[in-house]
């Protein structure tokens, strides 16, 4: 028993050994600065701008469908498969075809017939009537038969040219260059009039469709310069407004825009959302819309992640770091929103030259 009385009385003393030492060793990281940069918000970050979401689609898409009835014979292309302008995508049977074709090349062979023996029949009563040999009766009946033996066979003619246009829709090919996006049929499957067979968007030109509210949508303008979050990707990509509506009587009291993109590259694909910032100039807005609309981005890597809290490092007048807890907003690029927490003009630092904590002393990097 007294062997245990003094283990822990060696114990105690032990631990308020090493507890003067722990507070020593921060007495004299206290007494050393930090070094630490600051960062401000500036104009050109608190700039007002509306926002809006959206999402990445083709500028050119296509369901392909055919006019006439009959079975698949052949899908040629699969899901993903890149294609050229002309290519050969669905065969559909054509046997009732090629019987069309076959009677109406019989009708111009037979129509071809008739109009080289009218014709020869007209010029020779022409001849006659000139001759005074045939009378003007006689002439007008020759030229009418004539013009009716060329009127059978231009008929012949434009029925083979409508036969070969259902050849068309019985090989089925691509509207322009792009990628093969579905395919809604397989071989053997029954195609209707009008039901879409297959889908083509066109990979090198993407655009952007948001949603703009009603309280926003004057101050935006085609040829305005935005900026697309690609979500997914975490990447920001620059774009141009193309398309603005002006009404929203189909779209659910909202308003469509369009964006061009600018610059993308195969990362970036149709179907992905999108956050849409869309800058406003200070002129376009009056002093209440500008309080409110004015946002404070600060680098991601500047922020401190304890839990679900998200905080960040300023300076107190007595040179020392004070850890300010935030509300963050959405996320522009590699910038997140403050909704509350830090001031517009309130200096915060973004780096430092060792581990800071609540109350460190730090200073100013040169």
């Amino acid at each position: 028993m007294k062997y245990l009385y003094s283990l822990l009385i060696v114990t105690f003393f032990s631990f308020l050994l090493q507890s003067c030492k722990n507070d020593e060793a921060k007495v004299a990281d206290d007494s050393i600065a930090i070094k630490v940069t600051l960062n401000k918000n500036n104009n050109t970050q608190n700039m007002p701008y509306v926002t809006a979401s959206g999402k990445i689609e083709a500028e050119n898409s296509a369901n392909v469908s055919t006019r006439m009835m009959g079975y698949v014979t052949k899908v040629h292309v699969k899901v993903g498969q890149k294609v050229t302008a002309g290519q050969l995508l669905i065969s559909i049977n054509n046997t009732d075809l090629l019987a069309k074709k076959a009677q109406v090349d019989a009708s111009i062979i037979q129509a071809t017939a008739a109009y080289n023996n009218a014709k020869k029949d007209y010029d020779r009563f022409v001849n006659l009537f000139q001759q005074q040999s045939a009378s003007q009766k006689e002439l007008d009946d020759m030229t009418s038969r004539y013009e009716m033996a060329k009127a059978g066979l231009e008929a012949a003619k434009q029925m083979r040219n409508e036969v070969m246009a259902q050849f068309n829709y019985s090989n089925l090919k691509a509207p322009f260059s792009g990628e093969v996006t579905n395919t809604f049929v397989k071989e053997g499957d029954m195609a209707n009039p009008g039901m879409p067979l297959l889908s083509v968007e066109g990979a090198s030109r993407m655009q952007v469709t948001a949603m703009v509210s009603e309280s926003d949508i004057a101050k935006i303008h085609n040829g305005m310069s935005v900026k697309v979050l690609v979500k997914s990707l975490n990447k920001e990509v620059s774009g141009t407004v193309s398309e603005v509506s002006m009404s929203a009587k189909n779209t659910g009291g909202q308003y469509l825009v369009k964006i061009n993109l600018l610059g993308t590259n195969t990362s970036v694909l149709s179907g992905m959302f999108v956050n849409v910032q869309f800058p406003i100039k200070n002129s376009t807005i009056n002093a209440a819309e500008s309080s409110k609309s004015d946002k404070i981005l600060v680098p991601q890597d500047a922020l401190i992640k304890q839990g679900q809290l998200t905080g960040i490092y300023t300076v107190s007048s007595s040179n020392t770091a004070i850890l300010r807890w935030l509300r963050t907003g959405k996320q522009f690029g590699n910038q997140v929103e403050v909704l509350s927490g830090l001031s517009a003009n309130e200096s915060y630092i973004v780096s430092a030259e060792g581990k800071l904590y609540n109350g460190a002393k730090v200073q100013l990097a040169n």
